[in-house]
Order: structure tokens, then sequence, then C-alpha cells
């Protein structure tokens, strides 16, 4: 028996996701279990992509794997992250990632307002001249990829980013466009918690 059966179980919503069921949080693979103890505990509740990604656990580890690698093993800082999430989803119009990553932009970017901004229209938000680069080129990459061309990245360069950092803006900018296409196929629907973090 590990630890956290000692612990009262997440529930995983159904309404996590409208046209794919929601499996018991008792059904799954122990490590599944584990992961969302530990982001049920960080966030005070259990955030529906976890429920959601648990229909298929083998893409569950992918796909967790992959965003941990994207956000601890980078050149960016994680408001310019958060900020390409939502600048990205934005434009692919994906319901769950403006919500639930728009809240982690107020959260680390200390801004209560810069999330409106960058969903609305990135191009207007209150940014600087080197980010709004980046979001040029990550929603460039999304809505028009065969256009990306080397003076792209040359105006990453220009405006300061290394070349770790123009790997990782794309990286990012990849997933999430996969990431808002698996939401919207899925009807995955945000928490309501996520609509008031970080406002004040």
């Amino acid at each position: 028996m590990s630890e956290m059966d000692d612990d009262p179980e997440p529930e995983l919503r159904a309404d996590a996701m409208e046209r794919f069921p929601v499996p018991d949080y008792g059904d799954l693979p122990e490590d599944l279990r584990e992961r969302i103890v530990e982001e049920t505990e960080r966030a005070g509740f259990t955030p529906n992509v976890f429920s959601a990604l648990s229909y298929k656990p083998s893409h569950f580890r992918a796909f967790f794997a992959y965003h941990d690698a994207l956000v601890e093993d980078t050149a960016l800082e994680r408001e310019e992250i958060e900020m390409i999430v939502v600048a990205v989803s934005g434009v692919n119009h994906c319901y769950y990632c403006n919500v639930a990553h728009g809240a982690l932009v107020r959260i680390y970017a200390d801004d209560p307002l810069l999330a409106d901004q960058l969903v609305a229209n990135y191009r207007t938000a209150d940014i600087n001249d080197a980010h709004r680069t980046m979001l040029d080129v990550a929603v460039k990459l999304t809505e028009r990829p065969t256009e990306v061309e080397e003076a792209d990245l040359e105006a990453l360069r220009e405006a300061g980013f290394s070349e770790e950092a123009l790997w990782d803006i794309a990286s990012v900018t990849a997933f999430y466009n996969l990431s808002n296409r698996l939401a919207m196929f899925a009807g995955m629907r945000p928490n309501d918690e996520f609509h008031t973090l970080g406002r004040e």
C-alpha cells in the first residue's frame, strides 16, 4: 500500500470533457493516480486536463512528460511560455487553454490584465517588443507554418533570444497546437476555479 492510499481520493469530474467518458480515479494505474494527487494538492482542485487525458493512460504519460520537459528544461521564463500558450490558444479559439493558461499568465506575470489582452489580440497587449516578436513567430507557426522562414528566426535573435530559446519557442507552440486541437475535439471544459485565479 502506498502513502497516497491514506489520502482522500481526488474526484475526476465526469464533465471534464463532453465527447469521451472520464474514468474513475480508482481504476487508473498507480503512476497516474500519484500525478493527479500531486496536481490536486498543488492547485487545490484537480485540473480537468488530468481527468480528460486519463482516458488513455499511455497518452497521459507521454503528454505530461513532454509538458514537464518544456517547462523544466527551457531557456524561456515561465511567464513567456504561458504567454505563447495563451496567444496560440487565442488564435485557435481553444476555450480550455485560454482559460486555464490565462490563469497561469496572470500568476506568473503577476498581471491580472495580460491574459485577456493576449487572448483578444496579442498585437495590442501591453508587452515589450521582444515578446511581441516572440508571439508574432509563434502565431505565424500556428496559422501559416509553411511561411516560416529564416528571417523569422533572425528576428528572434535580434530581439535577444538565444538559439535554445528559439527551439523552445517553436516547441511550446507546436505542443500547444496539439493540445488545443485535442481539447477542442474532446470537448474539454476548464474548471470554474481557473476563471478567477490571479485576478487580484
